[in-house]
């Protein structure tokens, strides 16, 4: 499937701001299943671009520098995906969650993707007892680490919420899960700390889904914004594999990774500091097209 995707953020100052800079994470990454066959970042008003190293995780991190006084800043991010990974299948001889765990804590691998780079907290993913309880009613150590993984993604889908007034950005996973309901960054959140409890390797992945869903099939909930889900790292022939407890359903044809980290401050789309006073206001698009080639 090939994918035109736009992504519009648009800041409106209260006041002049003298000088802003950020780091934008808005290009898709490099990443199995899917390449990026054409890119365009457009800033207005025009300020200094280049690139920087991803502190965490994996992403194409571009800092952007505004000096010049400006009232708005609009950033558009345009690309051109194609998408071809297919369903997992959970087997009967996947590895076990126990062998899983055993080679995460054996790995020598100090890649941004090792698995032993996500088998802990991180800053905004604390490890909870509640959470470790109630999810470790899928994940028996014996169990397929697919069959295990899936399970716990569609309790989640089932057992909780979708709601966009439950939480804000910075609400931790405790409160969401004793609220039963938030959004996709909070169901992301919630499988991985009980994941990473139960001694698994789980990435937090940020990104794109189909707007529009093929004919006949119910839209996917989480489009027309920015998604999170849950990679979970399945062993050496499996490698990562995406899990989405939003829609309780596996990564694939209409999911697009932008970026992986250990929770959502690694992957944020934009991030940064302005100087100014007063208020501002952030309105933000995301359209990702499917295109019919040859036609």
């Amino acid at each position: 499937m090939l994918y035109r995707i736009r992504h519009v953020t648009r800041f409106e100052y209260a006041r002049p701001v003298a000088f802003a800079r950020n780091n934008l994470r808005l290009r898709p990454i490099l990443w199995s299943g899917q390449s990026v066959e054409e890119y365009r970042l457009t800033i207005e008003p025009q300020g200094r671009t280049y690139p920087a190293r991803a502190e965490a995780g994996l992403a194409n991190v571009m800092r952007l520098v505004v000096e010049a006084p400006a009232r708005t800043l609009t950033i558009e991010s345009e690309a051109l995906v194609r998408v071809d990974r297919p369903i997992p299948i959970p087997q009967a001889s996947d590895p076990t969650l126990a062998q899983v765990a055993a080679w995460a804590r054996e790995s020598r691998d100090s890649s941004p993707v090792s698995p032993a780079s996500y088998l802990f907290p991180s800053p905004l993913i604390p490890l909870d007892a509640q959470i470790a309880a109630w999810c470790a009613e899928d994940l028996d150590p014996a169990r397929g680490v697919l069959d295990a993984a899936f399970a716990l993604a569609t309790r989640i889908q089932r057992e909780f919420a979708f709601d966009t007034t439950a939480t804000l950005v910075d609400t931790p996973p405790h409160e969401a899960f004793l609220k039963r309901g938030g959004v996709c960054q909070d169901f992301a959140q919630i499988m991985l700390s009980g994941l990473r409890a139960a001694g698994l390797p789980a990435a937090y992945a940020s990104g794109y889904l189909r707007t529009l869903p093929p004919p006949g099939q119910p839209r996917l909930v989480g489009a027309d914004a920015t998604h999170a889900w849950v990679l979970v790292w399945g062993g050496p022939d499996l490698g990562w594999v995406g899990v989405d407890p939003t829609n309780g359903i596996w990564m694939a044809n209409d999911h697009v990774i932008v970026a992986i980290g250990r929770d959502y401050g690694d992957v944020a789309p934009i991030d940064g500091i302005v100087l100014g006073s007063g208020a501002q206001e952030m309105d933000v698009s995301v359209d990702v097209e499917p295109l019919v080639e040859g036609g």
